[in-house]
C-alpha cells in the first residue's frame, strides 16, 4: 500500500526522473538515503517499471502527429501486424483496443507525402480512420 510520501515521490519522479536522491528527499521531506530506499522499494514492488525520456518529435523532423483507428478486414491480424513491424520509424504506440476499431496507432510523420505513402501501403492490410493532432493541450509534441 502506498502512502502519501510514496505518491509524492512518484509525482516528483514523473516530473524529473533525473533528480538526485538528495533533491528528491528534500522535496518530500526525507533524507537522500531514505528517498533512495523508498524508490528502490517502489521498483521492487513493480510500481516503478522503468525510466524514460520525452522526445521533441518536431526537432527530429516529425511534424505530423496522427492517430489511426485500425479496422482489420479478417479475424487474422497478422498481415496488419507484419506491416506495422516494418514501419517502426513512424509508430509511437500500437494499442489493441475495444470499441471502435481493433487497434489505435499513434504515429509521427515528417511530411504529408510520407503520411500519404504510409496510408496507401497500410490500406493493403487494413482499413482506417485518420485523425491528425492540431495541438497538444497539455504538452508539446
Amino acid at each position: 500500500m502506498l502512502d502519501s510520501t510514496d505518491m509524492r515521490i512518484l509525482e516528483e519522479l514523473s516530473n524529473n526522473s533525473r533528480i538526485t536522491m538528495k533533491e528528491l528527499g528534500e522535496k518530500v521531506h526525507l533524507t537522500g538515503q531514505a528517498a533512495a530506499d523508498r524508490v528502490a522499494k517502489l521498483e521492487d514492488y513493480g510500481v516503478i517499471e522503468g525510466y524514460t525520456i520525452k522526445i521533441n518529435q518536431n526537432k527530429l523532423g516529425y511534424f505530423i502527429h496522427a492517430f489511426i483507428t485500425v479496422f482489420t478486414e479478417s479475424i487474422s491480424h497478422q498481415p496488419y501486424l507484419t506491416f506495422i513491424n516494418t514501419q517502426e520509424q513512424y509508430i509511437i504506440n500500437n494499442y489493441k483496443i475495444s470499441g471502435d476499431g481493433c487497434y489505435l496507432l499513434e504515429c509521427k510523420f515528417p511530411s504529408h507525402e510520407t503520411l500519404n505513402k504510409f496510408l496507401e501501403d497500410f490500406n493493403k492490410h487494413a482499413n482506417y480512420k485518420l485523425s491528425i493532432v492540431i495541438k497538444n493541450g497539455s504538452t508539446t509534441f
